[in-house]
């Protein structure tokens, strides 16, 4: 069986909760950028190379909850 790199990235909800979670599993956090426009757009670019790999994003859906949904659709 093939293992694939694991890729771990952060959301702005708790980037805590992201921090211990790479701790616990060994894994750097990945290299991205959220960046949030005046007009309230929202973008997120992983700055890193995640092909072939299993990619995780650690986004709670807290409140604000819409803010944070569409974090993780984009």
């Amino acid at each position: 069986m093939h293992s694939r790199e694991l890729k771990l990235f952060a959301g702005s909800a708790h980037p805590d909760l992201a921090s211990r979670i790479a701790d616990i599993v060994d894994v750097p956090l990945g290299r991205a950028c959220l960046r949030r426009f005046s007009d309230g757009e929202v973008s997120f670019q992983i700055d890193e190379n995640i092909r072939g790999a299993d990619v995780f994003v650690v986004q709670p859906t807290c409140t604000p909850v819409d803010q944070h949904l569409i974090e993780l659709c984009v």
